[in-house]
C-alpha cells in the first residue's frame, strides 16, 4: 500500500472498513432497508382492517400483529432493495438507498430480509392466529418473488398484478382477530389494489427516464403517454365507485359516504386534467398533483374508516358500561 493510499483510507474509514470485508451500515441505514414510509401505509391499512372486524382482541396481540405485519413489509422492501439493487444504482430517486450507496452490501441486506421475514410469520404465527400468518407469507412472497423478480422487469402491467402485495395488510389485521375473510376486508384490499395503478403511473409519467435507463418495462415507456393517461383516468374512475361501496353496503358511516364521495370526484377530476394536458410541463404538474392527491386519499378513506370504527367501539363500550355496574352492584 502506497502513503497516498493509507492517507485515502484514514480520511475514509468506512471505504477501509469495507475493504476490510467489515460492516460500515449504521442503524439507520438498516431503517431504510424497511422502505419505512411504504411501512407506515401498510400499519395504517391494517389497523384499519383489525380495528374493523367484528370479536375482541386482546390489546397485547393487537400490538403484536401490527408489529409483525410492520416487520413482515420491512423484510419485503429489503429483499426488494437487494433484488434492484442493480437497477436502484441507476435510477435518481433510487441511487442513495442503502445498497447502491454502499451503506450495505447485498449479502447483508439479504440476510436481514430473510431474518425478519421468518420471524414475523413465525411469531404472528405463534402469538395471534396461524391464518395470519399464512397470509402475511403469501404477501412477502408475493411481493418479493412475483413482484420484484418476475413482473416488474418483465411486463407494463407489473403494478396492477403486484399491487395485490401492498393491498393485502387490511385482509391480514381482519384475520389476525377473526380468522377468517369477508366481504369487508375484502372490499378494502380492492380499493387499495384499485388505487395502486394511478398512484404508480403518475409517479412513472415523472420518472419516464429513469425507468427506461433502468430497462424498467413501466407503462410509459412501453405503452406511451397517451395510453398511460388513459389508463390513469379509468382506474380513477373504477375507483371512486368501489371506494363508497363499504358505506353503502353498511360497512361505514356517514361521513365515509362523504369523505369518498367528495376524494373521488377530486381523484377523477385531477386524472381529467392529466389526461387534457397538452404539453410535457403541463403533463408533469398534472402528475404530480395526481400523484400527491392520491396518497392524501388513500390516508383520508382509511383514517375515516378507522375513526368511525373507533368511535363505534368506544360508543358501545360506553352504552355497555351502566349495565356491567349495575350487574355488579346488583350481585
Amino acid at each position: 500500500m502506497s502513503l497516498t493510499d493509507a492517507t485515502s483510507d484514514a480520511a475514509n474509514p468506512s471505504l477501509a472498513l469495507r475493504e476490510a470485508g467489515l460492516s460500515t451500515a449504521s442503524a439507520r441505514d438498516y431503517i431504510n432497508l424497511l422502505k419505512p414510509r411504504v411501512m407506515s401505509l401498510v400499519v395504517f391499512t391494517a389497523l384499519a382492517g383489525l380495528i374493523a372486524a367484528p370479536g375482541t382482541i386482546h390489546p397485547f396481540v393487537a400490538l403484536t400483529a401490527v408489529l409483525c405485519i410492520a416487520i413482515g413489509a420491512g423484510a419485503s422492501g429489503a429483499l426488494n432493495m437487494w433484488y434492484d439493487a442493480d437497477i436502484d444504482a441507476v435510477m435518481g430517486r433510487t441511487a442513495l438507498r442503502p445498497i447502491p450507496s454502499g451503506a450495505v452490501t447485498p449479502r447483508q441486506a439479504l440476510s436481514f430480509g430473510i431474518l425478519l421475514s421468518v420471524g414475523s410469520v413465525g411469531v404472528l404465527g405463534l402469538l395471534v392466529n396461524w391464518q395470519s400468518a399464512a397470509m402475511l407469507a403469501f404477501t412477502i412472497f408475493f411481493y418479493v418473488n412475483i413482484y420484484t423478480m418476475w413482473l416488474k422487469r418483465w411486463t407494463s402491467q407489473n403494478i396492477v398484478i403486484g399491487g395485490l402485495a401492498g393491498a393485502f395488510p387490511p385482509a391480514i389485521g381482519w384475520l389476525a382477530v377473526t380468522g377468517s375473510l369477508s366481504l369487508e376486508p375484502i372490499l378494502m384490499v380492492l380499493i387499495i389494489f384499485m388505487w395502486t395503478p394511478p398512484h404508480f403511473w403518475a409517479l412513472a409519467i415523472l420518472k419516464e427516464e429513469d425507468y427506461g435507463r433502468a430497462g424498467v418495462p413501466m407503462l410509459p415507456n412501453v405503452a406511451g403517454d397517451k395510453v398511460t393517461r388513459q389508463q390513469i383516468l379509468l382506474y380513477s374512475v373504477l375507483l371512486a365507485p368501489l371506494a363508497v361501496l363499504p358505506a353503502f353496503l353498511g360497512y361505514a358511516g356517514i361521513l365515509y359516504a362523504l369523505v369518498t364521495v367528495a376524494g373521488g370526484v377530486g381523484f377523477i377530476q385531477h386524472a381529467l386534467r392529466l389526461s387534457r394536458a397538452v404539453d410535457i410541463p403541463a403533463r408533469n404538474k398534472a402528475a404530480g398533483k395526481l400523484f400527491g392527491f392520491s396518497i392524501l386519499y388513500l390516508f383520508a378513506v382509511f383514517a375515516v374508516m378507522l375513526g368511525e370504527d373507533i368511535v363505534e367501539r368506544l360508543t358501545g363500550f360506553a352504552l355497555a358500561m351502566p349495565h356491567a355496574l349495575t350487574f355488579m352492584v346488583g350481585g
